[in-house]
């Protein structure tokens, strides 16, 4: 990490179709070293990328055309591990994480509790296992990671807070869980330089012209190890970039 490093995270809802759209534009445009995406929604074998100058790395579901992560990085990692070795939580191509000299990178797209919090449960069981991961694997070395993380954690983070009080995304489970992460020695990359910032959103429904009028929530994220506070630079949200429902966020290191 001598020089800059930037690093890209974006929920592409089905990169097939993202690549319809203007994925790969904004992919040469914003020249990452790290770029990280969820919700391929692809099998192996299913898209034939040309992304010059990068290794690809995948994480497929078992279900077809659904969830799944990857990353694309201009340097090779010492080691690849797909999951957090959890036979019941790994099922999904959630997780994804490259090991580097001195840090981990990880994709995640954290389960959403579903309407009616229909899986809530299984959502408080996946956190607490996904925080252990994270603590096991600092213990080497500190950790990136970024993703869709399915929460809102503060009212600052979304349009709407008051009558989404219940729903998945804003549950009181959910945004303590999240709270617990960061106290647990991890810290909200876009919230260290905006702490105050309104109307930063990164996702929006594709119902009521959401977009537009910027009734938002902002849950796609970049959290690192609390020592890694030294050697962030900048973070940004690129709300301008179309092609899914959520936008790409940005970390810059040194």
């Amino acid at each position: 990490m001598d020089k800059k490093m930037k690093c890209i995270s974006w929920n592409v809802n089905g990169l097939r179709a993202c690549v319809g759209k203007n994925f790969l534009d904004f992919f040469k445009e914003v020249d990452a070293d790290i770029f990280a995406v969820q919700e391929t929604k692809l099998q192996e074998g299913q898209i034939d990328l040309s992304l010059e100058g990068y290794e690809q790395y995948w994480n497929y579901a078992e279900k077809k055309g659904y969830s799944g992560t990857g990353i694309f990085t201009k340097k090779v990692p010492l080691a690849v591990y797909r999951g957090m070795g959890v036979e019941e939580h790994d099922k999904e191509g959630r997780i994804l994480t490259l090991e580097y000299e001195d840090f981990y990178f990880m994709t995640v797209y954290t389960p959403n509790s579903q309407n009616e919090l229909a899986r809530l449960s299984y959502r408080m069981e996946w956190e607490d296992a996904f925080l252990n991961y994270l603590k096991e694997l600092e213990q080497k070395k500190p950790i990136i990671f970024c993703g869709d993380l399915n929460v809102a954690h503060k009212e600052i983070d979304l349009k709407n807070p008051k009558s989404n009080k219940r729903n998945a995304g804003f549950t009181i489970e959910e945004r303590e869980k999240f709270s617990h992460l960061l106290e647990a020695g991890f810290t909200d990359t876009f919230r260290y330089f905006y702490p105050e910032k309104e109307g930063a959103y990164s996702w929006w429904s594709y119902r009521f012209k959401a977009r537009e009028k910027n009734i938002g929530w902002r849950i796609d994220y970049f959290v690192v190890s609390n020592i890694l506070q030294e050697r962030l630079k900048g973070a940004c949200i690129h709300s301008q970039v179309l092609g899914s429902d959520h936008c790409p966020v940005e970390l810059i290191l040194s």
